[in-house]
């Protein structure tokens, strides 16, 4: 007889998936109403507990799923978005189609769950897969004219980029007989070849276009404003990091073991990225366009935390501080993933009240965000404050994880990437303080408007948290410096 109770560090992804088909069935017999919602939101609560308790130093089936500190980080920051869209989908999926709605978020996380914890290639491609067939019909919820070009667009680019990484897993699997990781790197990467380079260029590729990172962006901004704005919020924060996930777990084993000049080339792909992500998002009117480049640029900062690692490869005290420079890039990761899910939160709530207008009229339009303060003041004080803290100003989230991270570039001797990182950081506030202005300094475009209140909730617990990690971040610190440890080689 099995022991289920071995596997109770699963149990956080179990209850989400047996909670996602809990909810499709129910919604065959009833109407569904709320309750998918509350639903949701309970096995989210109940997961998150889990996660947060698990025995972590775990291997499961046969060595492709491993549950660590890294890995629970990850869990966290995934179930944690996915609580606050749910919260503000209260306000927004209440009627026909809400069970498909809730059980897709809760198949989607699963899929991102799995992801962080895999250590062989076919779990990893099994989680994104889950993950992405999940948010792809996300995307199109709606079924407006450009909310589906929106879906066709994420879902043309996301197989390009599963094929690309597929095929490098191929070639990895073909060099190493093998579909581990660590073993993939031992063998294949021990002994570099031509066809490992071109397996690892694959894998990279197929990575970045999780991440969009430059050239492989071109899909974010589409679809962040053409999916529901809330669907934007999983993805920019949720699926995104993801790629992150996915890509920590792999690079930093990989290039590791190569030991070359590796970081070079990432170096100046996070360098383009954030200054071109920060540069295109000073052009545009629309808010979620903003917030979509915004993400772009924030993509460049986070991968500054792969160059750390390989800058202090040959250092006399590198582990320290590539373990520094993980720790940054995930709390960052925290960070950001909390910052743009309270703001893609608060321009759904604005296009909630402008949505009278007509077909013609663009929600998101930055003028609809003239004399917020006055029309929505809760809206428009969380969205203030998310907009200082992805600029890193303090004390919020975005200010800490911003200082490790850079700090530990600085440690790495990579000076010239910390200043770029300082000067687009600063270069962000042009497009921040110009939407806080329209908030704060121009006429109401419109009467005063009550605030639903699950957008309200989601709002006020995302400022909550963001802040707290702000003045308290210490426990947070270490938390991120804990899941470092984890994935780096002992």
């Amino acid at each position: 007889m099995v022991d289920f109770s071995q596997y109770a560090p699963l149990f956080g992804e179990a209850l989400l998936v047996i909670m996602s088909l809990l909810i499709i069935l129910l919604g065959c017999f009833i109407k569904s109403g709320k309750l998918p919602g509350y639903m949701s939101l309970v096995g989210l609560i109940a997961s998150l507990g889990l996660v947060l308790t698990a025995q972590t130093g775990t291997v499961f089936f046969f060595g492709t799923i491993s549950v660590d500190a890294f890995s629970q980080f990850f869990k966290a920051v995934f179930i944690i978005v996915s609580m606050l869209v749910v919260i503000s989908s209260f306000s927004r999926v209440t009627g026909k189609g809400s069970d498909e709605y809730h059980s897709l978020i809760l198949l989607g996380t699963v899929g991102m769950m799995v992801v962080a914890s895999s250590i062989d290639l076919v779990a990893l491609f099994l989680g994104f897969e889950l993950a992405s067939l999940s948010t792809y019909a996300l995307a199109a919820y709606d079924k407006t004219k450009k909310n589906l070009e929106a879906a066709m667009k994420y879902f043309i680019f996301g197989s390009v980029s599963s094929a690309l990484m597929l095929f490098g897993f191929s070639l990895f699997y073909g060099m190493a007989g093998s579909t581990r990781i660590s073993d993939i790197a031992a063998t294949s990467l021990g002994n570099f070849s031509p066809a490992a380079l071109i397996a690892l260029l694959f894998v990279i590729a197929g990575f970045a276009f999780k991440m969009a990172l430059v050239p492989f962006h071109m899909w974010a901004p589409d679809t962040y404003e053409g999916a529901p704005s809330l669907v934007s919020a999983l993805l920019a924060a949720g699926s995104k990091k993801m790629g992150f996930a996915a890509a920590f777990r792999v690079l930093f084993v990989a290039l590791i073991a190569l030991r070359l000049e590796w970081y070079i080339g990432f170096a100046i792909l996070a360098a383009v990225t954030m200054t071109l992500g920060n540069l295109a998002a000073c052009w545009q009117n629309n808010v979620r366009r903003i917030l979509a480049y915004s993400s772009i640029a924030q993509a460049g900062y986070i991968a500054m935390a792969v160059v750390v690692v390989g800058a202090a490869a040959n250092m006399s005290n590198g582990t320290a501080i590539a373990q520094l420079g993980i720790a940054g890039g995930l709390l960052l990761i925290l960070a950001h993933a909390l910052m743009k899910t309270g703001a893609f939160i608060g321009t759904s709530q604005v296009a909630a009240m402008v949505s009278g207008k007509g077909p013609d009229h663009d929600p998101d339009d930055i003028s609809n965000y003239a004399g917020l303060s006055k029309r929505a003041p809760i809206t428009a004080f969380c969205m203030m404050v998310f907009m200082f803290a992805l600029a890193g100003i303090p004390p919020t989230a975005g200010y800490v994880g911003k200082f490790v991270l850079f700090s530990s570039a600085i440690y790495a001797n990579l000076v010239w990437l910390a200043v770029l990182a300082i000067l687009n950081s600063a270069l962000s506030l042009y497009y921040y303080l110009r939407i806080i202005s329209y908030m704060y300094l121009k006429e109401p475009a419109g009467p005063k408007m009550p605030e639903s209140k699950g957008y309200v909730i989601a709002l006020l617990i995302t400022l909550i948290v963001v802040f707290w990690i702000g003045i308290l971040p210490q426990t947070f610190i270490d938390w991120a410096t804990q899941a470092a440890a984890s994935l780096l080689p002992q």
